[in-house]
This record gives C-alpha cells, structure tokens and sequence, in this order.
C-alpha cells in the first residue's frame, strides 16, 4: 500500500511561472511576469546588502519595523498588518484557516490561478464565474454564493484581464454576502490605478469584519525576487493569520528591502507616470495593428489576436526576437497574450517586433 495524500491534492497542478529563456537567444527581454519596469529601488537595494552581515540572525518574527512602515505610508495600523512570504503566502493562509474540505470558494473565470490552486489544495469546492467581457459580474458571483461558501476571492485590478471593478460594484457585492463569507480583495496592481474613486479595500475593512485586503511588493517596488507581501483585515482576520503563519514567515533581507523601498523619495509617482504612458502607447499601437488591447488598470496589457493559433503564431515571434511574454491558456484565454510594461526601450521592440510579425500570425 502506498502513502498517499488528500485526494484533493491530485487535482492541483504545479503553478508555472512567467519563463525567463529561450534557448538560443542571447539577449532576453522578459515582460511575462508584470515585474517592476525599472527594478528595485536604490534604497532597497542598498538595505538588501547591509543585511548580508546579519544573515545569521534570525529576523523578527513580527515584522514590527515594516508593518510600522507599511502604516506609515499608507495611514494604517500596524497591529492588523501581517506580512508574508509574497501575498501568495498570505492568499494560502487565507483560504486554508477559512476553507477546507466541505466548503466552497467563489471566483471569477480568469480570476487569478492561485485562487483555485490553493482552494482545491485546501480541500474546497472552487466555483468560477463567467465574466462579462472579461470583468468580474456581480450578479453571477452572488448568485454562485451557497450555504457552504466561505470565501470569495476577487483581484482587483485583475490579473490577468487588467480589468477595474467600479467601487460602487464591489460595495454592491460586499453588502450582498452573507457575513459569514470572506471577500479576500487581492489589490495586487493597487498602485498603478488612476481611477479617482478607487479603494484597494481599506474602506471595507474598517466596516466590517469579514474583508481582507492583500498587497505585495512584488509590482511597483520591483521586490518579486524578495518575496514580500501584506495583508490588511479586521482584528479577528490578522489574529488568525498570525496563528497560522510560520514564526519566521518573512526574511530579514525582505523586511528590510520592503522598508527602504517605501522610503524611496518619488518611486511611485515615478513609476505610476511611466506606467500610464506606455500602458497608452502599447495599447494604441495594438489597436492600430488590428490587435485588440483589452483595457488594462495594472502594469501590463492583455493583448487578443483573435484566435489561439494566431496568438501562438505571435508569441512564437516575439520568442525569436527574445520577447518573452505570457501566454493565456492556463486562464482560458488562448486566443491572448499578456504583455508587462516594461521599459520604454521594451515596449518599443515588442511593437515593432509585431509590426513585423508574419501577416499568418
């Protein structure tokens, strides 16, 4: 007889990442991944290699210096901060203190994929949604809420659709669940939003107990590499949370990087103007190759080809050029490829490589 684990745990397959080569191509340009254009910020940078002297040391198990900063910055506190190994970590512990066998978890179609990974690894039903031209529908999320669902996960802005839930909506599907239902608000692209009436979920949290907010350094702040998120919940949620997170969940080295990152004098404006420049001129420059630039609220654009084969025409293009972006069959978009916002050097060679890809492609 073999060992052999849960059943649910077979049905999980290993998540891939965003690819960083293509062999026989030297020079790579890696926009699949909707990592920071410009990389780390100097002061991180610089707290990363002070660390390296204490790497024997255990960091602090309460990440109190980087909750106090992430407070700072963003006017919260701190004691209902918990911080992670990446949001990812945060989005597991979520779904696995609240879910488990005999429970459901809610999402949309071409919600994140580590919403439904992690949901069946803890035992849960995973329920998607069908969106509405490619937007998370209210209506169809409540109507799938049942007696044994637990949590709804939601991103917004969403990878990988780039789409924006107005704020009124997700009011409108926070006031329309069952208290007992946890709406995980995974703000993952929160920095790059420019629409005015936006919340990342601050505003829910305080008005209740049952809405989490999780956030990542992973985007804007160039940490992906660290592995550094957060999340922000009512004083039960992060209660829970700091129950079930490892003593040690975040490295010094991260902790630190985070700090600096947040001290880094005009980062986010920096970025944030750059984003919305070329997020513009990407798309524009699809459109006018008759690619069509679904509309995007993150550091990246999903591009629709029309069809799966000529996207994987295009993809297999960009791949000779050493463009590496994503391609969307894992989400059930075959016919797209998602394109970070990189450089403005970037941006440029993938547009020209595609003003000259095969007229088949």
């Amino acid at each position: 007889m073999t060992v052999m684990p849960r059943p649910s745990i077979l049905s999980v397959e290993p998540y891939v990442g965003g690819e960083s080569k293509v062999p026989g191509v030297n020079r790579i340009v890696k926009l699949s991944s909707n990592e920071g254009a410009f990389g780390p910020p100097p002061r991180a940078i610089d707290a990363i290699s002070r660390m390296a002297e204490d790497a024997h040391r255990y960091p602090d198990g309460g990440a109190t210096a980087l909750r106090e900063a992430i407070g700072r910055a963003h006017g919260l506190d701190p004691a209902r901060i918990v911080c992670g190994n990446g949001s990812d970590e945060i989005l597991a512990l979520l779904i696995l203190a609240y879910g488990g066998e005999g429970t459901e978890l809610v999402m949309s179609a071409h919600g994140f994929l580590m919403y439904d990974l992690t949901g069946r690894w803890a035992g849960c039903r995973v329920i998607k949604v069908p969106e509405k031209d490619l937007a998370a529908d209210v209506d169809g999320l409540l109507a799938a809420v049942g007696p044994r669902t637990r949590l709804l996960c939601l991103a917004n802005p969403n990878n990988p659709t780039g789409a924006l839930l107005p704020q009124s909506e997700v009011n409108r599907l926070r006031a329309g669940l069952r208290d007992d239902v946890l709406l995980v608000l995974d703000s993952a692209y929160a920095e790059y939003v420019d629409d005015p009436g936006y919340d990342p979920g601050v505003g829910l949290v305080d008005s209740g107990t049952n809405t989490v907010m999780t956030r990542t350094f992973s985007k804007i702040y160039g940490l992906g590499g660290m592995r550094l998120g957060w999340a922000y919940a009512p004083a039960g949620v992060a209660d829970v949370l700091n129950r079930v997170r490892g003593p040690f969940n975040v490295n010094a080295a991260a902790m630190a990087a985070g700090i600096g990152a947040l001290e880094e004098p005009g980062w986010v404006a920096k970025n944030v103007a750059h984003n919305a420049e070329w997020r513009r001129r990407l798309s524009d420059g699809l459109a006018g190759m008759g690619i069509k630039p679904w509309p995007s609220h993150g550091n990246f654009v999903l591009a629709d080809f029309g069809s799966p084969q000529a996207a994987q025409a295009a993809d297999v293009h960009l791949r000779s050029r050493g463009l590496i972006v994503r391609a969307m069959g894992a989400y059930g978009l075959p016919s797209c490829l998602r394109i970070t916002i990189g450089t403005a050097e970037e941006c440029t060679s993938v547009l020209d490589a595609l003003a000259d890809r095969p007229q088949h492609a």
